[in-house]
């Protein structure tokens, strides 16, 4: 199952990258559907749960924006639209997975997937870069956010 999701983090970031990637070259009838449908289709030997990508890339899509101004203070020295396309779609899938899929993916795991991401598909530094930017996104988002959640809890008990 994990490689299985492995693959699937591949085809969606594969989908992403060609999404953005054609949009800004103008072709805006590209549409993320037909994209997954094609490159899940291609792998479909190999994909057990097509919902995984499908929902891993349209969440994604869906929450870009937020996605993006998250990332932003993250890594001021790199403004979102200067960091290499297929580097930003990998941010963008390893911080989603550790927002929106805590209780299904481990944030260790989604940010060692979203590191070997980087390996396979980004720069010499690309890995150095998402585990720098992802780790710093852990400890904001995720280890802040479950400290407020305790203290707020225990507010309530008193």
């Amino acid at each position: 199952m994990a490689s299985n999701r492995h693959l699937g983090r591949i085809v969606a970031l594969q989908a992403l990258y060609e999404l953005e990637l054609r949009r800004q070259s103008g072709d805006n009838s590209a549409a993320l559907d037909d994209i997954l449908k094609r490159d899940v289709e291609r792998y479909r030997s190999a994909i057990d749960d097509i919902a995984f990508v499908e929902g891993l890339a349209s969440g994604v899509v869906s929450q870009q924006e937020e996605l993006d101004r998250q990332l932003q203070p993250i890594a001021p020295e790199w403004p979102i639209t200067q960091i290499a396309r297929i580097d930003r779609a990998i941010l963008r899938i390893g911080l989603y997975e550790l927002l929106h899929h805590q209780d299904t993916v481990p944030p260790r795991v989604a940010i060692n997937e979203a590191i070997e991401l980087a390996k396979a598909f980004g720069s010499d530094n690309s890995s150095k870069f998402v585990n720098g930017v992802l780790g710093t996104a852990y400890r904001k988002f995720v280890e802040e956010g479950s400290d407020n959640a305790k203290a707020e809890g225990q507010q309530k008990q008193v």
